[in-house]
């Protein structure tokens, strides 16, 4: 129901991830220890009652599996009763023989305009860090890596990637239940590593950045977007409690003093790719996450603000080489 056996065997025939292969089993068990995360049974329960389907057709670049064809309205209806078992649905959309997953972030929007921007992926080992159910993992592939490692802690949304590994079937795509703290020290094996919307959350984020570029082979990118403020070099903001109703979160820089961090942390050429914004558009909740979303995290009377007076999220994502 939760078997690696196919992406760890494809794992081990890397020359730079073998010997962390050989370790994975273990940090996996970790990672999915029943008795740490008293959910998890509800969950795969919720995983097992997935009716075992035949999707006619793929797109990853849409995140599309299947039509509406392709199943009966029982078997719809069971599919979704199913997936509404493993919400909340953060990241997406996807589209599963017909159910339209409608999660809380349009990931796809974030994808859309940092694609055209990147390193091509075609043919690339490929990290998620901090990627969530996987979203998008899935549309790396569909941009061609040949092997994306998405890492995230937290078991359900591991669990909503096996529910869709369920009718994609592909090895060559993981989301493993770790952080980056535990992958193996100087890596240096991806080709492109993916930072995104987890900088602000690391107490250090210096620290960060030396992990991040550790991931990556000589010469490998980096594609890091984060949380930013206006200002010039040197300015960050350290929120004085929560920021948008979030405890976890540490530094904001601008995006001058971002890229003076990305340069002492050794990258090179550190470039800006683009400034966004968050609308409550892109974040908010619907009926596949029906907790508090952006629109509830700012002031009602003056929307370019957080709840707490500070300036508004808006984000931005950077490019830079591994030395």
């Amino acid at each position: 129901m939760m078997d690696y056996h196919a992406f760890l065997s494809r794992l081990s025939q890397n020359p730079k991830l073998a010997e962390w292969a050989a370790l994975l089993p273990e940090q996996i068990s970790n990672g999915l220890n029943e008795s740490r995360y008293g959910d998890l049974p509800r969950w795969k329960e919720a995983l097992a009652a997935l009716p075992s389907l035949t999707p006619s057709g793929i797109c990853l670049n849409s995140s599309r599996v299947g039509t509406t064809g392709d199943i009966s309205d029982l078997q719809r209806s069971t599919l979704e009763q199913a997936l509404k078992g493993l919400h909340p649905w953060r990241k997406g959309p996807f589209e599963l023989f017909g159910v339209h997953i409608d999660t809380e972030w349009r990931s796809d929007w974030k994808w859309d305009r940092l694609k055209d921007a990147i390193a091509p992926l075609t043919g690339r080992t490929v990290l998620d860090i901090g990627c969530g159910s996987g979203y998008h993992c899935w549309r790396m592939r569909g941009a061609g890596a040949e092997l994306v490692v998405g890492i995230d802690p937290t078991p359900l949304f591991v669990t909503q990637y096996f529910a869709l590994q369920k009718y994609l079937s592909d090895p060559a795509v993981a989301v493993l239940p770790m952080g980056i703290e535990h992958l193996p020290a100087k890596l240096q094996a991806f080709d492109t590593t993916f930072s995104m919307g987890i900088l602000y959350h690391r107490r250090s984020p210096f620290d960060h950045l030396l992990a991040l570029r550790d991931t990556l082979r000589s010469g490998g990118q980096l594609v890091l977007e984060t949380l930013i403020i206006d200002g010039g070099l040197g300015e960050v903001l350290v929120p004085d409690g929560r920021y948008s109703k979030m405890g976890n979160v540490w530094f904001i820089p601008s995006t001058a003093s971002l890229a003076s961090w990305l340069k002492k942390a050794g990258f090179k050429n550190p470039r800006l790719i683009e400034v966004n914004q968050t609308s409550i558009k892109e974040q908010r909740s619907t009926e596949w996450m029906q907790f508090h979303s952006l629109s509830e995290f700012l002031d009602p009377k003056d929307p370019s603000k957080t709840i707490e007076g500070y300036p508004a999220p808006k984000r931005a994502t950077f490019v830079a080489e591994a030395p």
